[in-house]
């Protein structure tokens, strides 16, 4: 049985003292690899010397957080399009997207950061994982004219309706299911027994959104089995079918 975080960013300061114990435990659940999305250039490096130290393992991702967008965000852009003659440091473009939750003054520059990494992700073949806060439609929106064959990804943390998610599945990206499922009273158990199993994947966030039992701790990698538990509940099928689904969908997103 192996499992795969899709979203981890275990090069966070709430990890500063014990990495190397928080990737040992996730090994020792089966959880085999580790996509670390990037936030902005003040974490790029440790992101990428945490996968260095640990090749088959963890895999980095490149790009620029929408609550990082700012005024100067084209800096931030120009070091990111830089990365990208590094390809084999990487596996796609992420984590990308509008957030409109915490402030809105900087929407028409997101929405440019947005697209831009969209398009050099098409340029790459490579895929992108999409980040939406309050700002659903307005992601859709954007990426629907961009969407091509060949685009791959994952909208992160999703805990929409059904027909968001028909709307997500429609343009061939998958669910990053993580802790909110496990949450007591969660809509998200009703709209996930409407969707096929083949287009979701599993995800912590890590170190937020915690499953329950640790719901409001530091969250990590090694509980995706508690969310994996979850859906087998939810699905009425065993743990490993959730584990091997899931898992090819990740490989079907990520060339790891």
């Amino acid at each position: 049985m192996e499992f795969i975080d899709t979203h981890a960013h275990l090069y966070a300061d709430e990890f500063v003292s014990d990495k190397k114990e928080v990737i040992e435990r996730a090994i020792s659940e089966n959880v085999t690899k580790i996509v670390l999305p990037a936030i902005d250039s003040k974490h790029h490096q440790s992101m990428i010397t945490l996968a260095e130290q640990n090749p088959g393992v963890l895999f980095p991702l490149i790009g620029l957080h929408p609550t990082s967008v700012k005024s100067d965000y084209k800096k931030e852009l120009s070091m990111i399009e830089n990365y990208l003659s590094q390809r084999s440091l990487f596996y796609g473009i992420g984590e990308i997207g509008i957030d409109l939750y915490w402030d809105k003054t900087h929407f028409k520059e997101q929405l440019d950061a947005f697209t831009t990494q969209v398009n050099w992700a098409i340029e790459m073949d490579w895929p992108i994982v999409i980040h939406t806060r309050n700002s659903f439609n307005e992601v859709c929106d954007a990426l629907e004219p961009l969407v091509t064959n060949s685009l791959k990804g994952i909208f992160h943390c999703f805990g929409g309706t059904f027909e968001e998610a028909n709307r997500i599945n429609e343009m061939g990206f998958m669910l990053g299911i993580g802790g909110i499922a496990t949450f007591k009273n969660s809509p998200l158990s009703h709209v996930l027994k409407q969707v096929e199993l083949n287009h979701i994947v599993l995800e912590t966030d890590s170190p937020y959104l915690a499953p329950v039992p640790f719901r409001g701790k530091r969250n990590e990698s090694s509980y995706i089995k508690l969310v994996a538990q979850q859906l087998a509940t939810l699905y009425q099928v065993p743990i490993e079918e959730i584990a091997t689904q899931t898992t090819d969908n990740a490989l079907r997103v990520f060339k790891l």
